[in-house]
């Protein structure tokens, strides 16, 4: 089976079967970049890449001191999530929270470390915080949790939101994953060495049969010289010998 590609005058011929046998020919290739490809990958993960945890905060969001029952509280407070997302990771907030706490960082450095969700049809706030000390990344949520509490609430002079759960020490490491990083490096590395064998296959253009030599030189095949392997000790070729055997064959069964 052969799939054709024409661009232009330009036209490339892939033999299925071929490309399939060739995978099977190597297929120690591809187990050894699928193996050395996710090891590596994930020796990396594992030894280099620093280990990260994080912890979360929730603040919920107020419109104003009663308790919201309308549907334009419930909007307003949906909007203010919004801005309450931009103004946490506000210049002041994090230059406050630097200072109290002595961080050996900017405000541009600490806002990397900081990411604000608000899940859907909600007024709650997760703030989440990265940092390879669990117990730093605690202390950080928490403190902004505080500090943009008090900001927001000084700033749009009305209810500031309330901070419904602290951050906690995170047991486990959130990044990096080192079966996922393996996986990925190595299927990666088996299609590049998918993709080495298949150009091989499509720029070889070695005549191998008869047929190859009628497609691409467009030539009758006149004679064929035998290989060294295909003819026997007597100097018969193998294809003859096998021809003249079964005409015997068939003319001893006609005379019987």
């Amino acid at each position: 089976m052969e799939k054709r590609f024409d661009e232009g005058q330009d036209e490339i011929e892939i033999d299925l079967r071929e490309l399939l046998f060739e995978f099977r020919r190597k297929w120690w290739a591809l187990l050894a970049a699928l193996v050395l490809g996710g090891g590596l990958v994930g020796a990396y993960s594992y030894f280099v890449i620093t280990p990260q945890y994080t912890s979360s905060a929730s603040l919920y969001v107020l419109s104003k001191e009663t308790t919201l029952t309308s549907l334009a509280d419930l909007q307003i407070g949906s909007q203010l999530t919004q801005d309450y997302k931009v103004m946490i990771n506000s210049r002041p907030v994090l230059q406050s929270v630097i200072s109290k706490m002595n961080l050996d960082m900017n405000y541009k450095e600490l806002r990397k470390k900081i990411n604000i969700d608000n899940p859907n049809n909600t007024r709650i706030l997760m703030i989440s915080v990265q940092d390879p000390d669990p117990y730093l990344a605690k202390e950080i949520v928490d403190n902004i949790s505080a500090e943009a509490s008090d900001y927001i609430g000084e700033i749009m002079e009305m209810v500031p939101p309330k901070l419904i759960e602290d951050g906690v020490v995170a047991l486990e490491k959130t990044s990096p994953s080192v079966k996922k990083n393996a996986a990925i490096g190595g299927l990666a590395a088996l299609f590049l060495v998918c993709a080495a064998i298949t150009l091989s296959v499509v720029l070889n253009d070695t005549v191998k049969t008869e047929d190859d030599i009628r497609k691409y030189l467009e030539l009758p095949v006149l004679a064929v010289i035998p290989s060294k392997e295909s003819i026997s000790d007597s100097g018969e070729i193998q294809g003859q010998k096998k021809r003249k055997t079964s005409r015997r064959k068939a003319g001893s069964s006609n005379g019987k």
